[in-house]
Protein backbone atom coordinates (compact mmCIF):
# COMPACT_ATOMS: atom_id res chain seq x y z
CA UNK A 1 0.00 0.00 0.00
CA UNK A 2 3.03 2.46 0.88
CA UNK A 3 4.46 1.93 -2.48
CA UNK A 4 0.91 3.14 -4.25
CA UNK A 5 0.66 5.68 -1.85
CA UNK A 6 4.00 6.83 -0.63
CA UNK A 7 3.08 9.86 1.22
CA UNK A 8 1.23 10.04 4.41
CA UNK A 9 -1.25 12.46 3.55
CA UNK A 10 -1.83 13.27 -0.73
CA UNK A 11 -4.67 15.14 -2.26
CA UNK A 12 -4.99 14.04 -5.91
CA UNK A 13 -6.56 16.10 -8.07
CA UNK A 14 -9.52 16.39 -5.29
CA UNK A 15 -12.27 18.94 -6.53
CA UNK A 16 -15.45 19.96 -4.03
CA UNK A 17 -18.63 22.41 -4.79
CA UNK A 18 -20.74 23.68 -2.59
CA UNK A 19 -22.50 26.89 -3.64
CA UNK A 20 -19.80 27.83 -5.49
CA UNK A 21 -16.52 25.77 -6.30
CA UNK A 22 -14.27 25.77 -2.74
CA UNK A 23 -11.83 23.63 -3.82
CA UNK A 24 -10.99 22.88 -7.30
CA UNK A 25 -8.06 20.40 -8.55
CA UNK A 26 -6.23 20.63 -5.29
CA UNK A 27 -2.70 18.87 -5.32
CA UNK A 28 -0.47 18.46 -2.60
CA UNK A 29 1.21 16.05 -0.18
CA UNK A 30 2.27 15.76 3.37
CA UNK A 31 5.14 13.66 4.30
CA UNK A 32 5.87 11.27 7.34
CA UNK A 33 7.38 13.92 10.28
CA UNK A 34 6.90 17.21 8.14
CA UNK A 35 4.19 19.81 9.26
CA UNK A 36 2.87 21.47 6.13
CA UNK A 37 0.85 24.77 6.92
CA UNK A 38 -2.24 25.55 4.58
CA UNK A 39 -2.90 29.45 4.45
CA UNK A 40 -4.65 32.11 2.10
CA UNK A 41 -7.56 34.30 3.04
CA UNK A 42 -10.86 33.49 4.00
CA UNK A 43 -13.13 31.57 2.62
CA UNK A 44 -10.83 29.42 0.58
CA UNK A 45 -10.97 25.83 1.62
CA UNK A 46 -8.65 25.83 4.49
CA UNK A 47 -11.05 23.88 7.00
CA UNK A 48 -13.02 22.42 4.15
CA UNK A 49 -9.41 20.55 3.05
CA UNK A 50 -9.31 19.54 6.75
CA UNK A 51 -12.60 18.15 6.91
CA UNK A 52 -11.67 15.91 3.84
CA UNK A 53 -8.53 14.39 5.67
CA UNK A 54 -10.81 13.71 8.40
CA UNK A 55 -13.41 11.92 6.43
CA UNK A 56 -15.97 14.85 7.75
CA UNK A 57 -16.30 15.72 4.04
CA UNK A 58 -16.25 13.49 0.63
CA UNK A 59 -14.87 14.97 -2.52
CA UNK A 60 -16.56 15.27 -5.52
CA UNK A 61 -13.81 13.58 -7.52
CA UNK A 62 -10.08 12.69 -6.93
CA UNK A 63 -8.89 10.78 -4.60
CA UNK A 64 -8.04 11.49 -0.81
CA UNK A 65 -5.07 9.78 0.94
CA UNK A 66 -5.03 9.94 4.73
CA UNK A 67 -2.05 7.33 6.73
CA UNK A 68 -1.34 5.76 3.20
CA UNK A 69 -4.48 5.09 2.13
CA UNK A 70 -7.30 5.67 -0.26
CA UNK A 71 -10.26 7.27 1.83
CA UNK A 72 -11.79 8.58 -0.68
CA UNK A 73 -14.44 6.24 -0.06
CA UNK A 74 -14.29 4.89 3.02
CA UNK A 75 -17.35 3.83 5.02
CA UNK A 76 -17.85 5.65 8.64
CA UNK A 77 -16.52 2.04 10.37
CA UNK A 78 -13.28 2.51 7.97
CA UNK A 79 -13.21 6.20 8.85
CA UNK A 80 -12.77 5.36 12.71
CA UNK A 81 -9.81 3.03 12.16
CA UNK A 82 -8.42 6.52 10.35
CA UNK A 83 -9.02 8.68 12.72
CA UNK A 84 -7.37 6.61 15.70
CA UNK A 85 -4.14 7.19 13.47
CA UNK A 86 -4.78 11.16 12.91
CA UNK A 87 -6.86 13.45 15.28
CA UNK A 88 -7.69 17.14 15.21
CA UNK A 89 -7.50 20.05 17.62
CA UNK A 90 -10.27 22.63 16.44
CA UNK A 91 -10.29 26.33 17.52
CA UNK A 92 -12.62 25.51 20.65
CA UNK A 93 -10.47 22.83 22.27
CA UNK A 94 -13.88 20.65 22.03
CA UNK A 95 -13.59 20.09 25.94
CA UNK A 96 -16.21 18.34 27.95
CA UNK A 97 -16.76 21.68 30.06
CA UNK A 98 -18.15 19.39 32.87
CA UNK A 99 -14.58 17.33 33.40
CA UNK A 100 -11.75 18.39 34.64
CA UNK A 101 -8.61 19.15 32.59
CA UNK A 102 -7.05 15.57 33.55
CA UNK A 103 -10.42 14.00 32.96
CA UNK A 104 -10.77 15.11 29.60
CA UNK A 105 -6.92 13.80 28.94
CA UNK A 106 -8.27 10.33 30.39
CA UNK A 107 -11.31 10.27 28.51
CA UNK A 108 -8.95 9.93 25.28
CA UNK A 109 -6.73 7.51 27.26
CA UNK A 110 -9.32 5.11 27.92
CA UNK A 111 -10.57 4.87 24.42
CA UNK A 112 -7.50 3.21 23.38
CA UNK A 113 -6.86 -0.80 22.88
CA UNK A 114 -3.66 -1.14 25.12
CA UNK A 115 -5.07 1.21 27.86
CA UNK A 116 -4.23 0.57 31.56
CA UNK A 117 -5.59 2.01 34.46
CA UNK A 118 -2.55 1.38 36.66
CA UNK A 119 -0.76 3.82 35.35
CA UNK A 120 -3.69 6.30 34.04
CA UNK A 121 -2.66 9.06 36.70
CA UNK A 122 1.37 8.92 35.38
CA UNK A 123 0.01 9.14 32.00
CA UNK A 124 -2.03 12.42 32.15
CA UNK A 125 0.40 14.04 34.12
CA UNK A 126 3.19 13.37 31.64
CA UNK A 127 0.76 14.75 28.97
CA UNK A 128 -0.05 17.50 31.37
CA UNK A 129 3.36 18.84 31.63
CA UNK A 130 4.19 18.58 28.20
CA UNK A 131 1.83 21.09 27.20
CA UNK A 132 2.57 22.53 29.95
CA UNK A 133 -0.49 22.91 32.30
CA UNK A 134 0.53 20.54 35.43
CA UNK A 135 -0.94 23.47 37.56
CA UNK A 136 -4.06 23.27 35.81
CA UNK A 137 -5.00 19.38 36.38
CA UNK A 138 -8.45 20.11 38.85
CA UNK A 139 -9.67 22.89 36.85
CA UNK A 140 -12.46 22.95 34.32
CA UNK A 141 -12.22 24.21 30.73
CA UNK A 142 -14.45 27.11 31.43
CA UNK A 143 -11.67 27.97 33.81
CA UNK A 144 -9.25 28.38 31.41
CA UNK A 145 -8.10 31.13 28.38
CA UNK A 146 -9.01 29.83 24.81
CA UNK A 147 -5.09 28.92 24.67
CA UNK A 148 -5.16 26.66 27.70
CA UNK A 149 -8.24 25.01 26.39
CA UNK A 150 -6.72 24.29 23.26
CA UNK A 151 -3.13 22.82 24.93
CA UNK A 152 -5.45 20.72 26.74
CA UNK A 153 -6.84 19.92 23.52
CA UNK A 154 -3.28 18.77 22.04
CA UNK A 155 -2.64 16.72 25.38
CA UNK A 156 -6.36 15.07 24.83
CA UNK A 157 -5.10 14.15 21.18
CA UNK A 158 -2.00 12.69 22.32
CA UNK A 159 -3.35 10.60 24.55
CA UNK A 160 -4.63 8.41 21.82
CA UNK A 161 -1.19 8.28 20.64
CA UNK A 162 -2.07 9.32 17.05
CA UNK A 163 0.57 9.70 13.70
CA UNK A 164 -1.07 12.74 12.93
CA UNK A 165 -2.26 16.10 14.42
CA UNK A 166 -4.39 18.33 12.41
CA UNK A 167 -4.32 21.87 13.71
CA UNK A 168 -7.38 24.52 13.06
CA UNK A 169 -5.91 27.87 13.75
CA UNK A 170 -4.29 27.25 16.66
CA UNK A 171 -2.68 30.64 17.60
CA UNK A 172 -6.05 32.92 16.35
CA UNK A 173 -7.62 34.67 18.94
CA UNK A 174 -4.60 34.64 21.88
CA UNK A 175 -2.30 36.77 23.13
CA UNK A 176 1.39 36.98 22.17
CA UNK A 177 2.63 34.83 24.83
CA UNK A 178 0.35 32.12 24.81
CA UNK A 179 0.80 31.74 20.78
CA UNK A 180 4.34 31.89 21.28
CA UNK A 181 3.70 28.94 23.81
CA UNK A 182 1.46 27.24 20.94
CA UNK A 183 4.35 27.46 18.79
CA UNK A 184 6.88 26.09 20.70
CA UNK A 185 4.59 23.11 21.66
CA UNK A 186 3.99 22.36 18.35
CA UNK A 187 7.70 22.44 17.26
CA UNK A 188 8.19 19.96 20.76
CA UNK A 189 5.70 17.91 19.18
CA UNK A 190 7.41 17.85 15.99
CA UNK A 191 11.57 17.20 17.25
CA UNK A 192 10.62 15.09 19.71
CA UNK A 193 7.88 12.95 18.82
CA UNK A 194 8.34 13.33 15.04
CA UNK A 195 4.78 14.43 15.21
CA UNK A 196 3.14 14.76 11.67
CA UNK A 197 1.18 17.81 11.00
CA UNK A 198 -1.16 19.71 9.06
CA UNK A 199 -1.68 23.07 10.32
CA UNK A 200 -4.51 25.95 8.97
CA UNK A 201 -3.54 29.59 10.07
CA UNK A 202 -3.40 33.03 9.02
CA UNK A 203 -0.10 33.53 11.18
CA UNK A 204 2.72 33.72 9.45
CA UNK A 205 5.10 33.74 12.25
CA UNK A 206 3.90 29.89 13.06
CA UNK A 207 4.21 29.29 9.80
CA UNK A 208 7.74 30.40 9.67
CA UNK A 209 8.78 28.38 12.79
CA UNK A 210 7.11 25.24 12.63
CA UNK A 211 6.57 24.60 8.54
CA UNK A 212 8.42 22.45 6.51
CA UNK A 213 6.02 22.92 3.40
CA UNK A 214 3.11 25.42 2.60
CA UNK A 215 0.18 25.14 1.07
CA UNK A 216 -1.43 28.69 -0.33
CA UNK A 217 -4.77 28.26 -1.70
CA UNK A 218 -6.36 30.99 -3.47
CA UNK A 219 -9.76 30.73 -5.24
CA UNK A 220 -9.94 27.20 -4.64
CA UNK A 221 -6.48 26.36 -6.08
CA UNK A 222 -3.10 25.32 -4.92
CA UNK A 223 -1.16 28.48 -5.93
CA UNK A 224 1.94 27.52 -4.02
CA UNK A 225 3.35 24.15 -2.47
CA UNK A 226 6.37 24.45 -1.94
CA UNK A 227 9.28 25.28 0.98
CA UNK A 228 8.94 28.01 3.16
CA UNK A 229 11.20 30.28 1.55
CA UNK A 230 9.77 29.97 -2.10
CA UNK A 231 6.35 31.61 -0.98
CA UNK A 232 7.92 34.93 -0.24
CA UNK A 233 10.17 34.88 -3.79
CA UNK A 234 7.05 34.03 -5.07
CA UNK A 235 5.76 36.21 -8.44
CA UNK A 236 2.07 34.85 -7.90
CA UNK A 237 0.20 38.45 -7.43
CA UNK A 238 -2.39 36.83 -4.85
CA UNK A 239 -0.09 35.57 -2.70
CA UNK A 240 2.51 38.60 -3.28
CA UNK A 241 -0.68 40.77 -1.86
CA UNK A 242 -1.75 38.28 0.74
CA UNK A 243 2.21 38.54 2.34
CA UNK A 244 2.13 42.91 1.71
CA UNK A 245 -1.04 42.81 4.12
CA UNK A 246 0.23 40.92 6.01
CA UNK A 247 3.08 43.68 6.50
CA UNK A 248 0.89 45.82 6.74
CA UNK A 249 -1.08 44.20 9.63
CA UNK A 250 1.61 43.52 11.65
CA UNK A 251 3.98 46.68 11.29
CA UNK A 252 6.39 45.09 8.75
CA UNK A 253 8.85 43.07 8.60
CA UNK A 254 6.78 39.33 8.12
CA UNK A 255 8.76 38.37 5.02
CA UNK A 256 12.57 39.16 6.95
CA UNK A 257 11.26 35.83 9.58
CA UNK A 258 11.13 33.75 6.56
CA UNK A 259 13.42 30.25 7.73
CA UNK A 260 14.13 31.44 10.94
CA UNK A 261 13.74 28.33 13.77
CA UNK A 262 14.43 28.49 17.25
CA UNK A 263 18.35 26.77 18.23
CA UNK A 264 17.08 24.60 20.98
CA UNK A 265 13.75 22.90 22.04
CA UNK A 266 13.49 21.88 25.29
Amino acid sequence: MAEEFPHYIEFRHVNKTFDKPVLVDSNFFVDSGQTVAIIGRSGVGKSVTLGHVMGFLKPDKGQIIVGHEDITDFTEQQLNHVRRKVTMVFQSGALFDSMTVAENVLFSLELREDYDAHNKDDVVDGLLKMVGLTDARDSFPGDLSTGYRRAVAIARALAAEPQCILYDEPTTMVDPIMSDHMTVLMLRLKTQLRMTSVVVTHDLDLLNRVADTVVFLSKGRVAYFGPVAGLYSSKDPDIHEFLELDKVIRGGGAADLAGRRPDEID
